[in-house]
């Protein structure tokens, strides 16, 4: 029996190396997790800070999000300007404008003074991270969290 070095650094290499699958998005087995079904309005959804788990319906052109009680989208808690933020509603086209806030607005991560928003993007205001849907899921996923 010889012994061969090259052959075990051969395979030491072939065994280190990823090899990657892609299904086919026409698989039935891919399960759609986001859904598309569109909803009649955008809707915010607070996943952390006060009040989690609150969901507003943004049926309005035009969203006001603050501190005070007349905003569209009531933000009480002290981290949080009286009027903090402004979202514009349009098809393809919403937007969230910062209204020189002590703490700033922040959309997925960045701070910002203006910013366009998609499907699944979240706004940090304050304490409160919101997420911005325009589409419906259709399962709800549970992390064990």
């Amino acid at each position: 029996m010889q012994n061969n070095p090259g052959a075990s650094q051969n395979n030491q290499a072939a065994s280190d190396s990823t090899t990657i699958f892609r299904m086919p998005s026409t698989d039935a087995t891919v399960p759609d997790l986001m859904g598309a079904q569109r909803l009649a309005n955008p809707t915010l959804s607070i996943v952390k800070g006060p009040h989690t788990g609150t969901t507003f319906v943004l049926d309005t052109p035009e969203v006001t999000i603050g501190r005070d009680p007349s905003n569209t989208v009531f933000l009480n808690d002290m981290t949080v300007s009286r009027h903090h933020a402004k979202m514009h509603l349009a098809p393809g086209a919403d937007t969230v404008e910062d209204l020189g806030s002590l703490n700033g607005t922040w959309v997925d991560g960045a701070i910002v003074n203006r910013a366009m928003l998609e499907d699944g993007s979240t706004i940090q205001i304050g304490t409160f991270r919101m997420i911005f849907h325009t589409t419906q899921s259709t399962s709800r996923i549970q992390t064990g969290a």
